[in-house]
């Protein structure tokens, strides 16, 4: 047996199923994040919570890779902050529907291309993602401020 069909073996791994459970590093290589990432997204969004088995190990449920995948997309294709995130998953009322939000209502049959023709463009622009990017910025900056000015205050009173 050559070592060239050991090598050809090794590499062909089965496709796993869409309701099996995933590794950290499977879900990294799904997604195209480090696995970095995905701990510190647990520490900012409560509801991404892996089942951890022995020694740590985390296994991400099918649910859980979709949330993921939200997640990401939000963050790097529309622009939003981690706070804005948050504060869409706060709105949505629960995770199933936060995840529901990005899949398309897509009329069946022949009046779906007619419907996409009557349908208006999204809501939410471009300039609209730039504009609450900016809102958060603005609040964060305004925080950052008012906190300055605290310490500020205290500084003055303990010279005094």
């Amino acid at each position: 047996m050559s070592d060239s069909s050991v090598d050809d073996h090794d590499t062909d791994k089965p496709e796993k199923s869409a309701s099996a459970f995933r590794t950290i590093s499977e879900v990294a290589e799904e997604l195209d994040l480090p696995q970095h990432v995905l701990r510190f997204w647990e520490t900012k969004f409560p509801q991404v919570r892996p089942m951890k088995r022995g020694g740590g190990r985390r296994y991400y449920r099918p649910d859980d890779m979709h949330l993921l995948r939200r997640i990401r997309d939000l963050l790097y294709v529309d622009g939003y902050t981690i706070k804005g995130v948050q504060k869409l998953l706060r709105q949505s009322g629960s995770v199933r529907n936060f995840v529901a939000e990005t899949e398309a209502k897509i009329p069946l049959g022949d009046s779906a291309q007619q419907a996409s023709a009557d349908t208006p463009p999204p809501a939410r622009t471009a300039e609209d993602a730039g504009a609450e990017i900016e809102a958060d910025l603005h609040r964060e900056l305004s925080d950052i401020v008012a906190d300055l000015k605290g310490l500020h205050a205290q500084l003055l009173q303990s010279a005094s």
